[in-house]
């Protein structure tokens, strides 16, 4: 196997405009330091402080989740891997995270996400707060209040993927433009 060239990567990331990037298994401590570079990164652009906070919010949210997904599942190969970026496009940053899902898992999200897009900013807000008065049992630990939230912070509708890998696994991609 031979190492990818990584003038042609940078280049992907120059031309795509990714500013982080992360593959591989994540755990609380590279959560916090890629969350502590991100940081200091948008803060280095001199973004508006509001908008570092949804951003690393986001980010936070997205990989936290991940991380307890694979934590309830480790029988499922790949769980505690993730796919992370951070991009601009269109004068919007996009927080996207990836990672290995059961298929029943998978298609559930997704039709979460599809709910929520179809939602404007009045409706999401009257459904978060319908959720907060939820009894936390009713949530079950899935994406609830946290899928909410960052869809009343994003600009766009989110938008999940779910892509088949084998009988057991698939890989959910969650996008958040901000």
């Amino acid at each position: 196997m031979t190492t990818p060239d990584l003038f042609d990567l940078r280049e992907i990331f120059d031309q795509q405009q990714i500013m982080v990037c992360f593959n591989g298994p994540i755990n609380a401590a590279l959560i916090e330091e890629i969350g502590r570079a991100l940081r200091d990164y948008l803060n280095h652009q001199q973004e508006q402080p509001s908008a570092v906070a949804d951003i690393f919010a986001v980010y936070i949210e997205m990989t936290q989740n991940i991380r307890r997904y694979a934590d309830q599942h480790p029988e499922l190969a790949g769980a505690a891997s993730a796919a992370i970026v951070v991009s601009r496009e269109d004068g919007h940053y996009v927080v996207s995270a990836g990672n290995v899902v059961t298929p029943d898992d998978g298609r559930e999200l997704l039709k979460r996400v599809d709910e929520l897009a179809a939602m404007d900013r009045n409706e999401l807000k009257a459904f978060f707060k319908a959720q907060l008065r939820q009894p936390r049992e009713i949530l079950n630990g899935s994406a609830g209040l946290g899928l909410i939230d960052m869809a009343r912070k994003a600009s766009r509708p989110l938008v999940a993927t779910v892509r088949e890998m084998d009988g057991q696994r698939s890989f959910l991609s969650l996008r958040v433009a901000l």
